[in-house]
């Protein structure tokens, strides 16, 4: 049996070979995106009409199919502090901005946190004279501490 990491190789080859966005597979999979790439990569079960259907379109067969249904182990990365610069980005990014935004969270909702269970998220493109802008939205239901 593959591994998650296996089938996401496999799926990344494929998309590649095929020429097929992500976008295009999610519509495949009748899934948001941001849902669909994640499970793709190993951090989300899929179902087996989701699997199924991702599969079909990229042409993998029942071992990826199979490994995409798994239950995942989700937050692995390779190291600690992410090496790739782009997934760094996001660990500086909450390194400086981190205390704001859970300072600002507490202020709006009172003790608690953001979900990234029950957890949307976005990403688009904004054009900017000064260069084009990378617009993420993180979106996650507030979950307040029960004492």
């Amino acid at each position: 049996m593959l591994t998650k990491s296996e089938a996401a190789q496999e799926v990344r080859a494929a998309k590649v070979r095929l020429g097929l966005t992500w976008a295009q597979i999610a519509e495949t999979v009748n899934r948001p995106v941001g849902w669909v790439t994640t499970a793709l990569l190993g951090q989300h079960p899929m179902g087996e009409t989701e699997a199924r259907a991702a599969a079909e379109l990229l042409e993998l067969d029942e071992g990826v199919v199979e490994a995409l249904r798994l239950q995942p182990s989700r937050g692995a990365l390779e190291s600690v502090v992410p090496t790739d610069p782009t997934i760094y980005r996001f660990y500086e990014v909450l390194q400086v901005y981190g205390p704001t935004i859970k300072e600002l969270i507490h202020e709006e909702f009172g003790d608690g946190i953001m979900s990234a269970i029950n957890f949307r998220m976005d990403v688009r493109r904004e054009p900017d004279p000064a260069g084009d802008r990378v617009v993420v939205t993180l979106d996650g239901k507030f979950l307040p501490y029960q004492w």
